[in-house]
């Protein structure tokens, strides 16, 4: 019998620097959040729960009743390491820049589940990775605006105020104010990724600032450890593992049996035949990401074929369009098509947003 899934959600502690700002505005904060199922109980204790798709929710709908589109980034610059509980405070002791969003990495289901992090290497840099699992989360641009700007605050707060990134990644689209991003994260920013990311000089990231109090680290890992629970990813089936690397690489590094056992310490042989036990292949999986990832940005304002391709993994726009004719028997641009029949019909402007639900 398989598991019951369980639902995704958030520690009310995220919350907290949200709904201050709206508050601050001149909002009623009670009647906000009743809207989304939220109650003032539920936000006493910041280690308590909600649905992670009514934080996305909120989220973006904070941003349509404050009129304020940049508001995930205007927030981040406020952030300090207190504001992540334990979380935070480890990646303020960590030795390295890179040391700390490895620890970023391990520990982000601590605040919030049904996330993927992760940090790798490509061509001599290195790739820190942050997506929310489920597709159907979307939109989720302040969400991930927030995330990664906050991450960059904090390292300009931990490490050195002068710090920048080689690049920035967003699986959005382009804002209205793109020159903003580049001012805050001081990088090139990309858009429509298949997944959000900063990329790092390895020198830069791996130059040591301080010494570690080891034995103060450890009692916040073994408590991150205890929030984290049985949500590890040992805990996941190999299908769950596997697609979280997909989701995470896809576009940025090979996908391919041997490199992904290597990681999980098998021989390509042996995570295979453990993919056939659970019926599915790594094939499949990449296969279901990509129909999941070009679903979600044909739908986007502006979507252009070619970039579509490089986010999946695609040589061209060419290699793409033949992929995407065999998954769905026409064409990316009926897709897109079918969007501006919907934008028509409904008269909005192609700006309206769909919530994950809780």
């Amino acid at each position: 019998m398989g598991r019951t899934p369980k639902i995704k959600s958030v520690r009310a502690s995220v919350l907290t620097p949200l709904l201050k700002h709206i508050a601050d505005q001149g909002s009623n904060i009670q009647e906000f959040i009743a809207k989304y199922g939220i109650t003032r109980t539920q936000l006493s204790d910041p280690y308590s729960v909600l649905p992670l798709g009514r934080y996305v929710t909120l989220f973006e709908a904070a941003a349509v009743h404050l009129k304020d589109p940049d508001l995930g980034l205007k927030l981040a610059m406020r952030v300090q390491p207190a504001d992540m509980g334990p979380m935070g405070v480890l990646f303020s002791l960590s030795p390295s820049i890179a040391a700390g969003f490895q620890r970023l990495a391990s520990h982000v289901m601590a605040l919030q589940s049904g996330t993927q992090s992760n940090m790798f290497e490509v061509n001599g840099d290195l790739v820190w990775t942050y997506r929310l699992q489920d597709p159907v989360m979307w939109p989720r641009r302040q969400d991930a605006e927030y995330t990664l700007a906050a991450c960059a605050q904090l390292v300009r707060s931990c490490f050195s105020p002068e710090w920048k990134p080689l690049e920035v990644h967003f699986e959005h689209a382009e804002s209205a104010n793109p020159q903003l991003l580049q001012r805050i994260f001081r990088a090139p920013v990309l858009y429509r990724q298949a997944s959000n990311r900063i990329i790092m000089g390895r020198d830069d990231a791996t130059r040591i600032y301080r010494s570690e109090d080891r034995e103060l680290v450890t009692i916040l890992e073994h408590h991150l450890a205890d929030l984290i629970g049985d949500e590890s990813d040992e805990s996941q089936t190999m299908t769950d593992r596997i697609r979280n690397r997909i989701s995470l690489y896809l576009g940025q590094k090979p996908v391919t049996l041997t490199a992904l056992a290597a990681e999980l310490n098998m021989s390509a042989r042996s995570l295979q035949r453990r993919l056939a036990e659970e019926g599915t292949s790594l094939r499949d999986l990449v296969r279901e990401h990509r129909i999941q990832l070009a679903a979600n940005q044909l739908t986007q304002k502006d979507a252009r074929v070619t970039q579509i391709a490089h986010s999946l993994g695609y040589a061209d726009g060419t290699v793409f369009w033949r992929a995407y004719r065999g998954w769905k028997g026409e064409p990316p641009s009926a897709a897109k098509g079918q969007r501006r029949a919907v934008q028509d019909a409904s008269g909005d402007d192609g700006e309206e947003w769909i919530t994950g639900g809780a």
